[in-house]
């Protein structure tokens, strides 16, 4: 009988806060149940990624025992990682997290092994392949459409266009156009190497999905699919209206699972 899979979910860090009454001044590692879960909702065993530390086995060693890699959302990539400054200070991101996620992408990569990234992690995978970012969309893109409200939070949405021939449109067989949520202020500007665009911002034509050519399955949504899931063949309700993303994971555990032989 074939084994579980196993996929690592990278970590999201949560810096010391002299404010916070436990672990005051830790740095915490942290990932959010939704993601644990819908990874996990095929069966698949999810596993939160630590940082290594000295005399840790290095991130290779993930990449060796685990199946794929999920790139968790969360904090602003820092525009330091891909060759600029930050523009405000509020926007200088997460530059640890940077260096721990794009080691872990390198060496999944390596392995061959299939790389899923969501929201931060879709922009991580760009800039991994020398790409760059907007380091705020309403700054920096002329009649960009509100792509982040602080309020509606996950219940923020608007439509993308799959591109014809993308994977996203083969999943998706006749939905040229379909609803997504919307939690991001950065995205994607100049387009890594051997990235291609599979959906764009239907309003203002902002990258909002790429995949990787050649032979690893690598691919990332702007989006956050984990958001509309609550459990096996279910949607809740901030993501009733949302378009269906189990055929994306489906498509990546089927990558996997072809990995792992």
């Amino acid at each position: 009988m074939r084994r579980r899979l196993r996929i690592g979910i990278s970590s999201c860090f949560l810096p010391p806060d002299p404010n916070r009454p436990v672990f005051t001044p830790k740095r915490l590692l942290y990932v959010e149940e939704s993601m644990a879960h819908w990874v996990a909702s095929r069966g698949a065993l999810a596993y939160p990624l630590v940082t290594t530390g000295p005399g840790s086995p290095p991130p290779s060693a993930f990449a060796e025992d685990l199946d794929g890699l999920v790139l968790h959302g969360g904090s602003d990539v820092c525009p330091r990682t891909y060759g600029e400054e930050p523009l405000e200070t509020r926007w200088q991101g997460d530059e640890p997290r940077d260096r721990y996620e794009l080691a872990l992408v390198e060496a999944f990569s390596a392995a061959g092994k299939p790389i899923l990234g969501v929201c931060r992690g879709m922009q991580l995978l760009n800039v991994w392949r020398g790409g760059t970012l907007y380091q705020d969309i309403a700054t920096q893109v002329e009649a960009g459409r509100l792509h982040r409200h602080p309020e509606h939070y996950d219940a923020h949405r608007h439509d993308v266009v799959l591109e014809p021939g993308s994977l996203l449109a083969g999943l998706h067989p006749g939905a040229a156009r379909v609803t997504v949520n919307s939690v991001h202020h950065q995205a994607v500007k100049d387009l890594g190497a051997g990235l291609r665009v599979e959906a764009r911002s239907a309003e203002d034509g902002l990258v909002e999905a790429i995949r990787l050519d050649g032979p690893t399955w690598v691919a990332g949504v702007q989006w956050h699919p984990e958001f509309a899931f609550t459990g096996p063949h279910s949607r809740s309700e901030a993501g009733a209206d949302l378009h269906d993303d189990e055929p994306l994971l489906d498509a990546f555990l089927t990558a996997s699972a072809e990995r792992a032989g």
